[in-house]
């Protein structure tokens, strides 16, 4: 029996395992000798991870939660690090299998080749080339020590080569994230915010914010969402708050009687927004392939992507941290000049099937 250990930190990474936990059970019922053992290391503590959550991505809760949440990242990541070889020594594996850059992706891969474990990173290879981002520094201390690499793009593919890796270690399957949002994508769900604003397709914009670089001052958070304000006409503007920028804005006291600030939404419920709006504002990584996908309008506010493809061939444009910046791309969004953007290669649903076909391959398993 090939045994995987899949680890999971964060939200966002469960939409990326769902698709993977999906091909293991169906390879299961084929006979393939494989399982999994999914384990939550509890970095991110998010109140809508109730068992409805696991129910809407169709998995099951995880094995385990180790529960190490809070403190600063190294404390986080001793903690992680310490949880975890324990449950690795308590249950073996043939491979840890981490997923996207938050900081149990690195932690855990640190853990498990000190026991002598392979790693496989999904999305390996992808990079901002930001030292000051803590993703970055996931990425590259992930990457530097990472088995096998299931690979999002040919970019990820070409940053893996030029730092070394060997071309029998990368295997470009596209995008996890993106199957679960093809499979999800009939269930999207209409939040009650549609009905409380009297929403229309194409006639509002959705809008997020988190990253430091936007929030943590709170002068250069008031500038942008003033810009934001200024340049999209009568447009209602729909703000699921990020925890993180809840407590900032509660200080600015910014108010607009455009500008709707909502709690955290499901992630069928925040899909059905993008799907539908105008336009989306963000920050956010994730958020850009998805939009690319769907073919929404994208501004991204920030100064550089790990996502390149979501711009060469997506939805999506690189606005920058510059609130001035803004208009520019606003104009274009509303003189109807936007690109359209285009299917990028491997993004369509099938990759979690070749990265199990990729696995079913690997070495041998343990006795």
């Amino acid at each position: 029996m090939y045994k995987i250990t899949i680890i999971a930190g964060a939200r966002p990474n469960f939409m990326k395992i769902a698709p993977i936990v999906h091909a293991i059970e169906k390879a299961k019922q084929e006979n393939v000798a494989i399982d999994y053992r999914l384990v939550h290391t509890g970095q991110h503590y998010d109140k809508n991870m109730s068992g409805s959550f696991f129910e809407q991505l169709e998995i099951p809760e995880p094995h385990i939660n180790l529960e190490c949440r809070g403190g600063s990242q190294a404390e986080q990541t001793a903690d992680i690090m310490i949880n975890f070889e324990k449950e690795l020594m308590g249950h073996p594996a043939d491979l840890v299998l981490v997923v996207g850059d938050v900081t149990s992706t690195m932690a855990c891969a640190l853990v498990a080749q000190k026991l002598n474990t392979k790693v496989a990173h999904v999305e390996g290879g992808i990079r901002s080339d930001d030292w000051s981002m803590p993703e970055e520094i996931n990425r590259l201390v992930t990457d530097s020590i990472t088995n096998y690499f299931f690979t999002t793009s040919e970019t990820a593919n070409t940053n893996l080569r030029q730092s070394g890796v060997k071309d029998d270690q990368i295997f470009f399957v596209g995008n996890t994230m993106i199957d679960t949002l093809l499979k999800q994508r009939p269930k999207f769900k209409q939040p009650k915010v549609w009905n409380q604003l009297g929403l229309t397709t194409g006639n509002y914009i959705v809008m997020t914010l988190h990253r430091p670089a936007n929030v943590d001052e709170e002068s250069q958070l008031k500038d942008m969402i003033n810009e934001i304000v200024k340049n999209t006409k009568d447009l209602p503007l729909i703000f699921p708050v990020h925890p993180r920028t809840a407590k900032i804005f509660e200080r600015l006291k910014i108010s607009h009687s455009r500008l709707h600030t909502v709690d955290p939404l499901s992630y069928l419920e925040f899909n059905y927004l993008v799907e539908n709006a105008k336009a989306v504002i963000t920050d956010s990584g994730g958020i850009t392939e998805e939009a690319s996908v769907m073919r929404i309008p994208c501004l991204t506010l920030r100064d550089n992507t790990e996502r390149p493809e979501t711009i060469a061939l997506g939805t999506n444009e690189l606005v920058g941290t510059n609130p001035k910046q803004l208009k520019h791309y606003l104009d274009l969004l509303f003189s109807g000049q936007w690109k359209k953007g285009q299917d990028i290669p491997l993004w369509d649903g099938k990759t979690a099937i070749r990265i199990i076909d990729h696995l079913k391959r690997m070495t041998t398993p343990m006795v």
